[in-house]
């Protein structure tokens, strides 16, 4: 069987050890999936990607990026996945180009690799024209494209993408589906949270739907809608995540 790329085992954690965001979150991403973390404002979806990155430590549980876990060793871990975040972070003294490079550098890619990648996204998120502009004076979704593009760069095992729709053009979000599908079909593992459910359920082979911190449903759509007490025959992943986060009030 496959090992899995990402392993959340009984995930309890949040800020306050009194207060529990999580609560005994478990899911597993294996190479070549694409699965779609959904769930209300508040569900605990931020918080549960906190832990995978490892800003938050977990008050119970483990969580495993290519086998083995943050704490035993560092660089490993890290250098296993890739971040988009919601907000773009940049350096405004940095160039588009020069954070290209820096990721480049950072990600161990050969310099004619680099050459190749870096002409080829600089194109396709319609950005040549901006590679030496410094981030300072980017738009929004042009830093959320510098962001993508730098993931993209390094093709690490695990991808973890938050609300990347957020500000980016329509052919800015085509070009990024385009990409995920090409880099799963490559073998990375994707976890991609999003609040489009119909975007997520185009592209997405599975779904963690969360609510109040935990995993309410969870699998292929089947499954999901199943979990909602609904038939399969015509139903929607919006429609099996508004019974499961509201039962039958909307």
């Amino acid at each position: 069987m496959i090992e899995p790329v990402l392993e959340v085992a009984d995930l309890t954690g949040g800020y306050s050890p009194r207060r529990p965001v999580l609560h005994n979150v478990s899911f597993q991403l294996r190479p070549g999936e694409m699965v779609g973390l959904i769930g209300l404002n508040g569900a605990g979806k931020s918080t549960t990607i906190k832990h995978i990155l490892g800003l938050m430590k977990p008050q119970q549980g483990e969580v495993k990026v290519g086998g083995v876990k943050l704490e035993d060793d560092p660089d490993r871990y890290r250098s296993a996945f890739a971040y988009v975040p919601e907000t773009p972070v940049l350096f405004d003294e940095l160039t588009v180009e020069e954070h290209l490079r820096l990721t480049g550098m950072a990600y161990g890619v050969a310099e004619q690799e680099f050459e190749k990648k870096r002409m080829d996204l600089l194109n396709e998120f319609q950005m040549n024209a901006k590679k030496g502009a410094f981030a300072a004076h980017l738009s929004k979704g042009m830093k959320q494209k510098v962001m993508i593009m730098n993931a993209l760069l390094s093709e690490p095992p695990l991808y973890i993408i938050d609300e990347p729709f957020l500000g980016l053009d329509p052919l800015g979000i085509r070009s990024l589906l385009e990409r995920l599908v090409e880099v799963k079909q490559n073998g990375s593992a994707i976890l991609m949270s999003s609040h489009i459910l119909a975007t997520v359920e185009a592209y997405c082979d599975k779904f963690i739907v969360m609510h109040h911190g935990r995993i309410v449903a969870s699998g292929t759509l089947a499954d999901v809608c199943e979990a909602a007490g609904m038939a399969m025959r015509g139903g929607t992943l919006e429609d099996a995540f508004y019974k499961l986060v509201a039962g039958d009030k909307l």
